[in-house]
């Protein structure tokens, strides 16, 4: 008898095993926890074994789940690659696309994936705070935008958690003055709230260096060693540096999460562009080793 995979059991499966956590992956999934660990055990159920061993702070996968993982992506890379195929020619009109000013690079090989995919689709990049982004999706202005929240407090679904760091210049001693020199991207920006937070629970005094929507602006601030800044771990120039807070007398910031925020009547071109995002923002976190490992 024919039998046939139920290829949302599979993705759920390949989101927990990316992820290491339930949670993680209902997020990105737009599920419930409890929904997304039911499907697991459907799986588990028709593959009659166990796919996940559950250790101290995550899931790991068992010798049964990592021989699976490997036909369950192959399996989902051509589905996406025949729907893909079968949109190419017909995606046409414009997309208006959201970025905060640290992710345009980022983003820019989905960008590249997603023109090349779909010549006639005309994009425009519309950068701004995140806090800004989400309003403009909720509003309709924007198309599809990645946004960033604090991991807790996330919308959307979670492309991305990684940790929100200290920056200094190379040699630069801005870091123990009184009161903190600190150089801002912007006013608006969803790190600023954050990290005044922390420096006054930790009752550290602070003065503005430089605030500015251009991102190179302050880089160069803190290149000079005028000034730090807090920025996430992927996004810090070569030449600088972070900052191990405690033993600079610093706060700890939280992690930060990188979301795919969609109308929700989205067009079809807005959710390829988001399957471009999820696919080559997961493929850089794993070549860096840096998907976030919660349970």
């Amino acid at each position: 008898m024919t039998r046939n995979f139920d290829l949302d059991l599979i993705r759920t499966f390949v989101a927990v095993a990316d992820s290491g956590s339930m949670t993680v992956a209902a997020n990105q999934l737009h599920m419930t926890q409890g929904a997304v660990s039911q499907q697991v055990k459907r799986l588990e159920d028709l593959l009659d074994c166990l796919l996940f061993v559950r250790k101290t702070r995550k899931l790991e996968l068992s010798r049964q789940g990592e021989q699976f993982l490997v036909k369950a992506r192959e399996l989902l890379r051509l589905n996406d690659e025949i729907w893909a195929d079968m949109m190419s020619e017909s995606l046409r009109g414009s997309l208006r696309v959201g970025v905060p000013y640290d992710l345009v690079t980022p983003l820019a090989p989905a960008m590249k994936a997603f023109a090349e995919a779909h010549p006639h689709v005309e994009i425009s990049l519309v950068c701004a705070a995140s806090p800004e982004l989400g309003e403009a999706v909720n509003n309709g202005r924007i198309d599809v935008s990645l946004v960033e929240y604090v991991a807790s407090e996330a919308e959307g679904e979670v492309v991305h958690i990684e940790p929100l760091v200290w920056v200094k210049g190379r040699g630069s001693d801005a870091w123990q003055k009184r009161p903190l020199p600190l150089s801002m991207v912007d006013e608006r920006c969803a790190f600023r709230p954050v990290v005044l937070g922390a420096l006054a629970d930790e009752g550290i005094a602070w003065r503005t260096v430089f605030e500015s929507g251009n991102i190179e602006a302050t880089a160069a601030t803190v290149r000079a060693g005028l000034a730090i800044t807090a920025w996430l771990a992927s996004t810090v120039p070569a030449d600088l540096e972070t900052l191990s807070p405690h033993p600079a007398g610093l706060p700890a910031l939280p992690p930060f999460a990188i979301c795919l925020r969609l109308p929700r009547t989205a067009q079809p071109a807005a959710l390829e562009f988001a399957r471009c995002v999820r696919e080559s923002m997961s493929k850089d976190a794993a070549s860096r080793g840096q998907f976030a490992k919660v349970a």
